[in-house]
């Protein structure tokens, strides 16, 4: 029996009327930029009848792709070997080695998505024994360099099904009236959203970097339950929008006048990105030398590890330190004698690392009992107990870790994002004042100040990001 999702959204707050016009809005200006950013992208070769002379036969053809190839023209030798295709007399089996042969060319010059496109065209004419394995690793190849992951877990788990198995991803979800939603669709709007939280950090990161990050990001979504929220909220979204459609919320003036607020924002933002993008290049030089620099700010701190027995007075304190000092187990006695609770069935111990400074983790702050431990060597008992406020403690120093100093390779990222703030903030300064000359733009500080004050031309700071 199929489980039933519930759409149901929370029970509805008072809220003002702008706010419900707000979220509406911001989902149809959303889309529009979405489809503004698709729109601008780079497609691959569109490939529209012959595009070498008719009267060369198709062994020149043949040759003439082999030549552009070899003078690294990929692009150029893959729509030649389509024309091949068309001139030529071939057999399924050629005509599948030569869709392979396109399939490379198409990846050699980066169009991923054209070269799967034609790896899956020579499976299709033929399946041949020795093109198989050479076709898998390479459509996997070409997702991972997309940095579709989805389409990569479901296209491998379709090449190690079972013959006659239902394909990966089949499975329905949800459903809108007559549209279904698949798991496969779902993980897509998944990723999709994954790269547009991205989309401001990949001016300063490299397509690697990217696509680890982009990892991380969907380990999130393996949880079926967390999948499952972002389907509700997808869900609630999608027909939110589809009723501002119905309504044609688009021509009314209130709305007009939040989307143009909106869009002004929104492609400020995107010629600050674009500015970022095109000044802002952070080097390998440039990360070593930071690091270099500023070793003291990437170093592991000292840390220790204790046990420890609460009693309530002084003696009895002494007493129990004598009698660890004799041989008694100092977990045994923590378990008879500590007044700790969240310790004392632990045989003392305390779960969180202490760090040096004033702070004791499991006790509280104390910084004179913070220089005992770390002056102690490791495994010790402190010889005298320490008065707190929660009574008298018998310290253990189970370990000390001397602090370290991390590699750069610990850090690069962090290093990366460093250098990125400190360069962005002096490109956005730079741009707002160019523009501000550009157009022209006087403050008067003397109209919105007191009077008497001495009027000046400002340019505004740059915008928060």
């Amino acid at each position: 029996m199929e489980e039933k999702l519930d759409f149901s959204l929370p029970e509805k707050k008072q809220s003002s009327p702008a706010a419900s016009w707000i979220v509406i809005v911001l989902l149809l200006i959303l889309t529009a930029l979405t489809g503004a950013n698709l729109a601008l992208r780079p497609a691959g070769p569109e490939r529209v009848g012959q595009t070498v002379d008719a009267s060369l036969s198709p062994e020149q053809v043949k040759q003439l792709a082999g030549k552009l190839a070899q003078r690294n023209l990929y692009v150029r030798a893959a729509e030649v070997w389509q024309d091949y295709l068309l001139a030529a007399e071939l057999t399924d089996a050629e005509r599948a080695r030569t869709m392979f042969q396109i399939g490379t060319l198409l990846e050699k010059a980066g169009i991923y998505d054209r070269a799967i496109e034609f790896y899956y065209r020579s499976e299709t004419a033929a399946e041949l024994t020795e093109l198989k394995p050479q076709i898998n690793a390479h459509v996997k190849e070409c997702f991972e360099k997309l940095g579709k992951f989805s389409a990569l877990r479901y296209e491998l788990m379709d090449r190690t099904s079972l013959e006659g198995a239902p394909t990966a991803g089949e499975r329905i979800v949800a459903e809108i009236g007559p549209e279904k939603i698949t798991e496969a669709d779902l993980d897509a709007m998944i990723e999709d959203n994954i790269e547009n939280q991205l989309e401001p950090m990949a001016a300063f990161m490299s397509g690697e970097q990217l696509n680890e990050q982009k990892q991380k990001m969907l380990e999130r979504y393996r949880d079926p339950q967390t999948k499952q929220q972002f389907l509700q909220s997808w869900l609630a979204q999608e027909v939110l929008y589809r009723q501002a459609l119905q309504d044609e919320l688009m021509a009314k003036p209130e709305a007009k006048k939040l989307i143009d607020q909106l869009t002004r924002g929104a492609l400020s933002q995107l010629v600050m990105n674009n500015e970022l993008a095109s000044k802002i290049n952070i080097t390998e030089t440039d990360i070593q030398t930071y690091y270099t620099a500023n070793k003291g700010e990437f170093v592991d701190p000292s840390s220790a590890t204790i046990s420890h027995i609460l009693v309530d007075d002084e003696q009895k304190a002494k007493e129990l330190i004598g009698r660890i000092k004799e041989g008694e187990d100092f977990a045994e006695l923590a378990r008879e004698f500590s007044k700790d609770a969240d310790t004392k069935d632990d045989g003392g111990k305390v779960e969180t690392e202490v760090q040096a400074g004033s702070y004791v983790s499991g006790i509280g702050s104390e910084a004179e009992l913070n220089k005992k431990i770390f002056a102690a060597e490791a495994p010790k008992v402190l010889d005298e107990p320490f008065k707190t406020e929660k009574g008298w403690e018998i310290v253990k120093v189970e370990t000390i870790t001397p602090e370290r100093q991390k590699e750069l390779d610990e850090v690069r990222q962090q290093v990366m994002s460093m250098l990125t703030s400190q360069k962005s903030q002096d490109v956005q300064r730079d741009l707002i004042e160019q523009l501000m000359d550009k157009h022209n733009v006087i403050v008067h500080t003397s109209a919105l100040s007191g009077a008497g004050e001495t009027e000046s031309e400002q340019a505004p700071a740059a915008p928060a990001k």
